[in-house]
Formats: structure tokens, sequence, C-alpha cells
């Protein structure tokens, strides 16, 4: 019973999170005109960019790619050294946004898109599996590449449903796009600072979560497994 509550208290986290990356991803694209968490298209935009002879907005994605990556690095600091892991994960995510918020100057673009990129590399700390099974939050290649590769093996006599997990996090990503849209069209000033509401909302409501389903959200090192 425990298990399927922690199962199904993860699928909610998923969606919420993926929710909250799917509106802060529309919202920074509405901003910058560049991705803040699909990490694919910039790797390709920045070689358009390159080839075109555009170094400067090359060199900005490269940038962007890099500072993703830290982030996901420090989503994963914060969760090991935080009681909380998910608190801790989305109150980070709620202040850098706060932060990029506030920066709606024209100069400060890139910092703010960066801050924002930031962000979206961090919240993938929040919930790496459930029981067992990868989740991403911030892109859906990977979870539409899975839930394809399970209805393969459904079709070929396999009939195990755990793949079908995989549809939380792209339906999740595909709201929170839709209303991310909706907010940086009416709101383009405030639209991040919504955003960075949503997170701590996210944040605060995982203190609620009962201790003995708020673990096995995240991936153990290999040095803690053993013991």
């Amino acid at each position: 019973m425990i298990r399927a509550q922690r199962a199904w208290t993860g699928i909610a986290l998923v969606a919420a999170i993926s929710f909250l990356a799917g509106m802060t991803d529309a919202i920074g694209l509405r901003l910058s005109g560049d991705f803040v968490s699909f990490m694919t298209g910039n790797t390709t935009r920045a070689a358009i960019f390159f080839v075109d002879g555009n170094w400067g907005h090359g060199l900005v994605l490269l940038g962007a790619i890099a500072l993703f990556v830290m982030g996901n690095a420090l989503g994963i600091v914060i969760a090991s050294i935080v009681r909380r892991r998910i608190f801790g994960v989305l109150a980070a995510v709620s202040l850098l946004l706060s932060f990029a918020s506030i920066l709606d100057q024209p100069q400060l673009g890139v910092l703010r898109f960066y801050l924002v990129v930031l962000a979206m590399g961090v919240v993938n700390a929040a919930v790496e599996q459930i029981e067992g099974l990868p989740i991403g939050l911030t892109y859906v290649t990977g979870a539409l590449s899975r839930l394809g590769r399970g209805i393969g093996r459904f079709i070929m006599g396999d009939r195990r449903l755990d793949w079908s997990i995989q549809i939380v996090p792209w339906s999740g990503m595909v709201t929170g796009a839709l209303c991310g849209a909706l907010i940086g069209g009416a709101f383009a000033r405030e639209s991040l600072f919504l955003a960075a509401v949503f997170a701590m909302g996210i944040a605060i409501s995982s203190l609620f979560i009962r201790k003995t389903l708020h673990h096995r959200y995240n991936q153990r090192p290999a040095s803690t497994s053993r013991r």
C-alpha cells in the first residue's frame, strides 16, 4: 500500500513540476526567443548560428548549455544537503526565477535568460525516478522515446504497463506550455514572477508529504546504496 501511495504521490509531483517546466519554458521562449530547457534545440541552433557567422548568439547558446548542465549538478548538491529534498530544490528554482523576473531591462536580457536556464537545470533534481522508473521533468523527448518503445514491447507480447507513466511528464509539459504561452502573452513583465510563485507553491505543498512517501524519488550515489 505504501509503495502504491508513494507511486501516486510521485506521479502527482511529476505532473506539477512538468507543468512548471512547460510554463517556464514557454515564458522563457517568449521573453528571450531561445529555449530555456530544450538543450537539443539550442545545440542545433548554436551550430546553425556558427555556420551563418553569428558567433555572438552561438556563444550565448553554448553558455546556456553549460549553465543547464551546471544547474543539474547544483540541483543534485541541493537535494543531497537539505533534509526535504523536493522543497529545497523547488525553493532554489523559485528564488532563481524571482531574481530573473526583476531583470527586465533590455541590457540584462542575457543574464535573465541564463538565470532561467539555470533554474530549469536545477528543477530536474526534484524527482529523478518513481519506483525505479526514470523520469525527465524539463524535456520530453526521452519520455516519448520510452513511451514508444514500451508500446512496441506491448505489441510484441510484453504486458507490463510501467512505460505508460511516461505520458505524465509530456502531459504536464504541454499543458504548462499552453498556460505559459497565455501568461507570457498577457503578463509579459510579471510572467516569470508568476512561475516563481507557482514553484514555491509546489515546494510548500511537498512539505505536507508524509516521510514514508518522501523518498525513492532521487537516485542515490553508489557509495550510499552499498551501505
